[in-house]
């Protein structure tokens, strides 16, 4: 009878080592339908893995059932710029967003260039970023969040392993700084890879549905997009009734900002370059305003400003 009990429960111990993983169908589902088609922003059918690994997320392809477009997965992100998988057609982008497309500046930006920010412009640095950050996010709490523009996913996964959201989407436009995110992340084993999706997407056509998300951040980012604009009304489209937008950027106020010149020499630079300089929290907030944001706020120190607004309850 001993030996008999003891075959059972080797059995029993062999044939729980060797079952499928148990899926988490509530975070599947959240990830499954979280991303839309950039062009009609229709939610996408994801045909991959049942699965919440990054790999898995890197192997999937994604359908959009009303403009017949597919979408695929890369080494590390998931593609879903318009012209994504495309072999001929490109358009070029402005100086200060095909900087951040190069190895070397993504390989440096958490090894030298955000601190830097501390230095010149005030900047706290991230941990006490990410306590300031989760005081304007505190009525969101438990939702869904994009980090915009995140770059080499430093405040992304910060965000995961807080635990505080259902998904965290680390977006950018850059794949080598998508590619830094995914090596930072497979140098951590303890990393909850199954609350982070990679993707890579213009933030002026984000490939999310109308009012599906809770938080948008954009850390250090508003001052690198060509058309600041038309990103946060993207942000504004995208985010829930009460949904909340924190970002951060520099604001060149001071004797500079009394210049007789100072907005056209701003504006040269914006052509040249496509980045912004923002000249007062003013500005910040008719921005927000503008795209149908509200209850805007601000925090300063030096060159450094954190704003938050909110996306209107109905």
């Amino acid at each position: 009878m001993k030996m008999v009990r003891y075959i059972q429960l080797k059995q029993i111990k062999i044939g729980f080592l060797f079952q499928d993983p148990i899926i988490d169908e509530k975070k599947l589902n959240i990830r499954k339908n979280v991303l839309a088609c950039p062009i009609c922003f229709e939610r996408v059918i994801w045909n991959g893995d049942s699965n919440l690994s990054m790999e898995a997320v890197a192997r999937s392809s994604l359908e959009c059932k009303t403009c017949k477009k597919s979408y695929s997965g890369k080494d590390s992100h998931l593609d879903l710029t318009i012209t994504g998988g495309g072999k001929v057609y490109g358009e070029p982008m402005p100086a200060s967003t095909e900087l951040f497309r190069f190895p070397l500046v993504s390989f440096l930006y958490e090894r030298g260039w955000r601190q830097s920010f501390s230095i010149w412009g005030g900047f706290p640095g991230p941990e006490k970023e990410f306590e300031l950050i989760k005081d304007y996010l505190k009525p969101v709490l438990g939702g869904s969040i994009i980090d915009a523009s995140c770059g080499s996913g430093m405040f992304s996964r910060l965000f995961a392993k807080s635990g505080l959201f259902s998904l965290v989407v680390a977006l950018d436009f850059s794949e080598t700084m998508l590619q830094q995110c995914y090596d930072f992340i497979k140098q951590d084993k303890n990393f909850p890879q199954e609350n982070l999706i990679m993707v890579r997407a213009d933030i002026s056509r984000l490939p999310f549905p109308s009012s599906s998300v809770d938080a948008v951040h954009a850390g250090a980012a508003l001052h690198c997009w060509p058309s600041p604009s038309s990103a946060v009304a993207e942000i504004s489209r995208v985010l829930k009734p009460g949904g909340m937008f924190v970002a951060t950027t520099y604001i060149v106020d001071g004797p500079f900002s009394y210049l007789p010149l100072s907005r056209p020499l701003r504006q040269n630079i914006a052509q040249i370059s496509g980045s912004h300089v923002f000249l007062s929290e003013k500005e910040l907030e008719e921005l927000c305003t503008s795209c149908g944001l509200v209850n805007f706020t601000s925090t300063r120190n030096r060159m450094f400003v954190m704003i938050s607004a909110m996306k209107p309850v109905v």
